[in-house]
């Protein structure tokens, strides 16, 4: 006889020692059945029990790899999208919390681009002149519609490799959901400023003329990440008046003005790497989440380095934060009783459209 799924309801109340010291029990039955992947943003609570740790694409090539029969990523939605994807079949993939969503990746659906890519066609062929490239910060039935249209996927370190091959396939690029990491990567191609323009999808052709919609050769999805928009220039320049010898790196999702007054700009495996390899006795302003800049801090901190978070405001992924001990303890006892909670499946019809455009992108980078 089947027992029933565990509430969560028996662990929303558990203190967080508790609950740590029951993902440890979990963890140790589970053995080798189950990987925990966790994202640079994660909160520290739930981090210190991964497995595995790094960006959304690496985690999930690397859990593809493993024996584990599940995989619990903690991260948010379209990462536990993205290993369900490019797991194995008999791999399941889970989220501990299905709150945790991404407000990037909210900003563009399929329903908007859809709309957009009809309304281009009143303009343009889309499909002859026009390629389709979405963060991989997307859902999956974005990831398909690039599959279906001849588009490609990105990531914060690859977005300027991959933007160089879709302008060999076609002459303009459709860029979404983040409009900031679409511009600095047109930005380090020399294509000007005035050549990438935004497009609002809650307006009218996008609230571009036809004339421009021609002259454009990126347009910009009007999105961004609202944890990489709290940086702001005046941060910068405080920090550079109070430590003249100071190193800024910051993450392409921060606004432009940010990573063109930054030293480095690049992805979180970018900025940690670039951080830890650096001369001792250096001191780094970092404009990226706050649960990494904090780890990343104590990580150097023996090494004479001094980190610092851009902002003087606490800006963390919020979404993420959702997945705590309690849903990750919840998550693990259910598995131990033979129960999955929160399976992240994609339906067939996408996975295989979405993964065209992922393998798309590896292929390219």
């Amino acid at each position: 006889m089947q027992t029933a799924t565990i509430s969560f309801d028996r662990f929303n109340e558990l203190a967080d020692r508790e609950a740590d010291e029951r993902i440890r029990a979990a963890k140790a039955k589970l053995g080798k059945h189950v990987v925990i992947l966790g994202h640079h943003y994660q909160r520290a609570d739930v981090f210190k029990h991964a497995d595995l740790s790094g960006d959304s694409l690496k985690l999930s090539r690397l859990a593809s790899q493993t024996d584990a029969e599940y995989i619990v990523f903690c991260g948010v939605h379209f990462m536990a999208e993205v290993a369900d994807i490019m797991s194995r079949p008999e791999q399941i993939s889970i989220l501990p919390d299905l709150a945790a969503g991404c407000s990037m990746a909210d900003m563009a659906n399929l329903a908007k681009v859809e709309r957009c890519w009809r309304e281009l066609a009143e303009v343009l062929h889309p499909d002859e002149q026009v390629t389709p490239v979405t963060y991989i910060n997307s859902a999956a039935d974005l990831k398909a519609f690039c599959g279906t249209h001849g588009g490609i996927v990105c990531t914060s370190s690859n977005a300027p490799k991959i933007l160089h091959w879709s302008f060999g396939q076609r002459e303009k690029v459709l860029f979404f959901p983040d409009q900031h990491l679409g511009r600095w990567s047109g930005h380090q191609m020399d294509i000007p400023l005035d050549e990438m323009l935004v497009w609002d999808p809650d307006l009218e052709m996008g609230g571009l003329t036809a004339e421009q919609i021609r002259r454009a050769k990126i347009l910009l999805w009007k999105g961004h990440c609202s944890v990489h928009q709290m940086f702001q220039p005046a941060h910068i320049l405080k920090f550079r008046n109070q430590h003249p010898d100071g190193i800024v790196i910051s993450h392409p999702e921060c606004a432009f003005e940010i990573c063109r007054q930054s030293d480095y700009v690049g992805s979180t495996e970018y900025i940690l790497k670039t951080v830890k390899q650096a001369a001792s006795h250096t001191h780094w302003l970092v404009g990226t989440e706050l649960n990494l800049v904090n780890r990343l801090a104590e990580e150097v901190k023996a090494e004479g380095k001094t980190v610092q978070f851009m902002s003087p405001t606490v800006c963390m992924c919020s979404t993420m934060q959702r997945i705590d001990p309690q849903h990750l303890a919840w998550t693990l006892e259910n598995l131990v009783d033979g129960k999955v909670v929160n399976q992240i499946k994609v339906p067939q019809h996408e996975a295989v459209l979405a993964k065209v455009a992922l393998d798309r992108m590896l292929s390219v980078s």
